[in-house]
C-alpha cells in the first residue's frame, strides 16, 4: 500500500473506533438506567477489575502494550462513570423547582454549584458583583429577598465571614452553608447563624471546579451545631459517588494546614527555586526526568491558579505556620546533610519518611 492509501485506511479505522466508542457509551447508559431501577450503586470495582484485566490479556494476544490498553480502558471507564453519575443526579434530583441562591455564583466553585443544583431540578439564582442584573441575577445579595430554600456562600474567605454574619441578622429560613477552604476564619459568622436559630452547616469540596466525576473525590461536612442542616446538605449529594467525610471545625483547619497549606507551599517553593536559579526553562525541559516532570506538572497547576486564594489559605489559617516551619526545617536538614557528606544521616532521613508513608496502608 502507498502512504496515501495507508493514511486513508488509518482515517477509516479512526472513524470506526469513534463509532464503537459511541455504541459503548449507549450501552453504558442502558446499564446505568438498569442499575438505578434496581437500586444498585453506580460504581462496581470488581467489574472494573475484570474489564481492565481482560483488556490487558487481549492486548498481549494482539501484540499491543498492555499498559496502553489499560490506559485506554481506564479512560473509557471514567467517561462511563461520569455519564452514569450525571444521569443519576438528574434522574434522582430532588430539586422539584426548589430555589437556591449562590452568593458568588460567577466564581469558579460558585459556578460549579450553580450547575450542580440546576442539574437536580433546582432553580439556582446568582448573586455576584460581576453579574449583569436581571431575572435570577443580582449584583448585591442583600438586594435579594432571601426567600430561598438553600443559600450557598461561595465567596473569598475574607468576604464570606462578613456575609455569614449579615445573613444571621436577616435570619432566613433557608438551609445555609459556605464552601470555604478554611473554617476558623468563619467561626464567628457560623456561630452568629447558629445563635440566630438558622439552619446552618459548612462544606469543603476537596476538588476543583473542573471536576465532572465525583467518584474518588471527598466532600467534607463540618457540623456547627445543627445536625439536621448537615443531614440536609448531605442529602443533596446522595445521588453522587462523592465520599462524604465528617470533621470538627478546629480539626478541619489543623489538617488542611498540611493537606493544602504544606502542599501548596512546597510547589510554590519548587517553582520559585527554578525561577530564581538563573537556568532557562527551555534548557531544563530538555534535561527533564520522570520525577522532575511529575513535580513540574503539579507545580505548574498551582502556579497558574488564583494567587489571592492561595494566600488566603496560607494567611488565614491559624494553624498554617507550623507546616511551613516544618518545611523550612526539613529543607535545611537536607542541605546540612548534603553539605556535611553525611550519607548515613541522609539514608536514615529517607527511611523515616518511607516508614511514615507505609502507615497509610
Amino acid at each position: 500500500m502507498s502512504l496515501e492509501k495507508l493514511r486513508e485506511r488509518l482515517s477509516a479505522l479512526d472513524v470506526e473506533l469513534i463509532s464503537v466508542i459511541a455504541e459503548r457509551q449507549r450501552v453504558v447508559a442502558e446499564i446505568g438506567r438498569d442499575k438505578r431501577s434496581r437500586g444498585q450503586a453506580t460504581r462496581d470495582y470488581q467489574r472494573e477489575k475484570v474489564v481492565l484485566s481482560r483488556a490487558r490479556e487481549q492486548a498481549e494476544a494482539h501484540g499491543i502494550d498492555p499498559g496502553v490498553a489499560e490506559d485506554i480502558m481506564s479512560l473509557l471507564i471514567r467517561s462511563s462513570l461520569t455519564s452514569q453519575e450525571r444521569d443519576r443526579v438528574v434522574a434522582e434530583g430532588k430539586g422539584d423547582g426548589r430555589t437556591v441562591l449562590v452568593i458568588g455564583g460567577l466564581g469558579k466553585m460558585g459556578g460549579w454549584f450553580v450547575d450542580f443544583f440546576r442539574s437536580q431540578g433546582f432553580v439556582a439564582d446568582i448573586a455576584d458583583r460581576r453579574v449583569e442584573s436581571g431575572p435570577g441575577r443580582c449584583r448585591d445579595w442583600q438586594d435579594a429577598p432571601l426567600d430561598y430554600d438553600i443559600i450557598v456562600v461561595a465567596t473569598p474567605l475574607a468576604i464570606s465571614a462578613g456575609i455569614l454574619e449579615e445573613l444571621a441578622e436577616r435570619r432566613p429560613s433557608a438551609l445555609i452553608f459556605d464552601i470555604g477552604s478554611l473554617k476558623t476564619p468563619l467561626r464567628s459568622g457560623l456561630k452568629a447563624l447558629f445563635d440566630a436559630g438558622c439552619k446552618v452547616t459548612s462544606l469543603h469540596p476537596m476538588y476543583g471546579p473542573g471536576t465532572k466525576l465525583l467518584s474518588g473525590r471527598h466532600l467534607i461536612f463540618v457540623d456547627v451545631g445543627v445536625p439536621e442542616a448537615t443531614a440536609a446538605a448531605k442529602e443533596l449529594f446522595a445521588a453522587t459517588m462523592v465520599e462524604q467525610l465528617d470533621m470538627a471545625l478546629d480539626n478541619h483547619d489543623r489538617l488542611i494546614a498540611y493537606v493544602l497549606g504544606l502542599s501548596h507551599a512546597l510547589n510554590i517553593a519548587f517553582v520559585m527555586a527554578l525561577a530564581e536559579s538563573g537556568e532557562a526553562a527551555p534548557q531544563l525541559a530538555k534535561l527533564s526526568s520522570t520525577t522532575f516532570d511529575a513535580q513540574l506538572l503539579v507545580s505548574a497547576t498551582v502556579a497558574s491558579d488564583n494567587p489571592h486564594l492561595y494566600f488566603e489559605i496560607q494567611n488565614l489559617n491559624e494553624y498554617g505556620l507550623r507546616p511551613l516551619e516544618a518545611l523550612c526545617q526539613s529543607a535545611d536538614k537536607i542541605r546540612k546533610l548534603v553539605a556535611a557528606g553525611d550519607e548515613s544521616g541522609f539514608v536514615a532521613m529517607m527511611e523515616k519518611g518511607r516508614a511514615y508513608l507505609a502507615t497509610r496502608e
